[in-house]
């Protein structure tokens, strides 16, 4: 009897022939991190960015977007509300600010504000703990904790007015997709951008993640990933060690650079064949496009994160010689050198640590935020700064944000506890207004009262600045709400 042999298409084999290759194995990290694999979504095709060209003139090319995990303090930070001091210790009840708690804004659905056992709403103010100046010509309101970012003063747009849904950290997933984290996933601001605007360059990702990520109660992958978009919109993680800034960067043991080159022209060359062949398959030439990229990356990498190149002076700048300030300094001056080479969208995590986060100041948040403060004061400063005088803040968009901010109120005997009805974001470059204070809380800080946005008014600014209009940027078979499009901050646009 002749036996049976199972036909192996030529595109498999192809690809199986590929990911044999010892030097190929950075290919196979990106396909499994969501670079290098198409995802044929609805059955059908994998799904490009739409042109690669805004839809209108941008005023930024690349995002720097920093994430303090775990909720910092609006009223410690941007936010300066002296009648926390002044009524310290009094029941909002018995202050002249008695009607705060009324549940005047119906959108924070899932929001509730704790009661006592008869029912009744009680919360006893928490005075500031940290004092506030006012910064640079601007006078724009910074706390104490923030003196090197306060002398960029006159170039951030401080909005004060943000709101969102969810009182506990599933709120770091919706401050990144706009949707409550019970939702499902969706895909994340940087993968829109990447998704809408293509690549600025040929040899590094295009969406990169520095720091920890979110922890898996929090959103875990989902805070960077592309959902429905496809795996090849998703953000790649990466170090700030040359030596490791990748998995599987180099090629491997044993193998001489002239002969993985060899392999790559070969591995080219086949692909290129299979492609005439079939040249709609998305899936096949996103693969031959990962190849290459894993090839270039092997190199591109291990440069962009070395910085010893930098003058001593830049380093200084970002704190690199400071006990508390040098890790997340050399994450900013790995940001700086990562946008400088044509990356769209850099998102930083800071505070991960396994769980909610660090910032979340339930208790001592006086020395927790103190802290925190002073190991991303200097760097993110360092950074704006940095930017500036190498004549590219205009054209990168820098945002500090966090999931929401705390409750004007004590928990326990010296932290607040999670608040979504007010937070505060800062921006700076890309085309938005330098010393502006947009938007406004009441005056304890407890509801955005004035020019409120839900964090997907963020994003929409955002994906603006960059010539992106969302409601552009449309899946088929995908139904988006009203309120995921959100709508461009005008007033901090300059």
């Amino acid at each position: 009897m002749t036996p049976h042999y199972r036909k192996t298409p030529r595109r498999a084999f192809l690809a199986d022939l590929g990911m044999g290759f010892t030097g190929l194995a950075l290919g196979s990290m990106l396909a499994a991190d969501g670079i290098g694999r198409a995802s044929a979504m609805d059955g059908a095709r994998a799904h490009a960015a739409p042109s690669g060209r805004p839809h209108h003139a941008p005023r930024a090319k690349s995002v720097i977007w920093i994430f303090l995990v775990g909720g910092m303090s609006h009223l410690e930070s941007f936010d300066y509300k002296p009648a926390l001091n002044q009524y310290a210790g009094v029941e909002i009840g018995k202050t002249p600010y008695a009607d705060v708690l009324t549940a005047q804004f119906t959108e924070n659905l899932r929001v509730v504000v704790p009661n006592d056992a008869n029912g009744q709403q009680r919360l006893k103010l928490f005075p500031l703990q940290v004092g506030f100046r006012k910064r640079g010509q601007s006078g724009l309101e910074i706390s104490d904790w923030w003196p090197h970012l306060g002398t960029c003063a006159d170039d951030l747009a401080v909005v004060r007015s943000m709101w969102t849904t969810d009182n506990n950290h599933g709120a770091q997933l919706q401050f990144h997709t706009g949707r409550h984290s019970l939702e499902g996933r969706f895909p994340t601001l940087g993968s829109w951008a990447h998704y809408g605007l293509g690549s600025l360059n040929d040899n590094l990702p295009q969406f990169v993640v520095l720091g920890t990520p979110l922890a898996d109660c929090c959103g875990g992958v989902g805070g960077h990933g592309a959902a429905y978009l496809g795996p090849q919109h998703a953000g790649v993680q990466m170090g700030v060690d040359p030596r490791t800034a990748l998995p599987y960067s180099s090629p491997g043991d044993g193998v001489f650079v002239e002969e993985q080159t060899g392999e790559f022209a070969l591995l080219r060359k086949l692909n290129d064949l299979t492609a005439v062949e079939y040249p709609g398959d998305a899936n096949l030439l996103a693969r031959i496009k990962s190849y290459e990229l894993a090839y270039q990356m092997q190199s591109a990498v291990p440069e962009v994160v070395d910085c010893s190149g930098e003058s001593r002076e830049t380093e200084q700048l970002y704190g690199l010689g400071g006990k508390s300030s040098q890790d997340f300094g050399r994450q900013c001056l790995v940001a700086r050198r990562l946008v400088e080479r044509g990356v769209r969208f850099v998102q930083i995590f800071h505070g991960s640590n396994g769980g909610a986060g660090a910032w979340d100041g339930h208790s001592k948040l006086k020395t927790g935020h103190e802290n925190l403060c002073r190991q991303v004061d200097q760097p993110i400063a360092g950074l704006i700064q940095d930017l500036k005088r190498r004549g590219m803040l205009e054209e990168t968009l820098v945002v500090i944000g966090t999931e929401f901010g705390r409750t004007p109120g004590s928990q326990g005997a010296d932290g607040r506890d999670h608040h979504p009805f007010a937070f505060s974001v800062a921006m700076a470059g890309g085309g938005v207004r330098g010393g502006l204070a947009h938007g406004a809380t009441d005056a304890l800080g407890f509801h955005a009262v004035e020019d409120r946005h839900y964090v997907t008014d963020l994003h929409a600014t955002v994906l603006h600045q960059l010539g992106l209009d969302p409601r552009r940027l449309e899946i088929p078979g995908r139904k988006r709400l009203e309120i995921d499009f959100g709508k461009p901050m005008q007033k901090v646009i300059s």
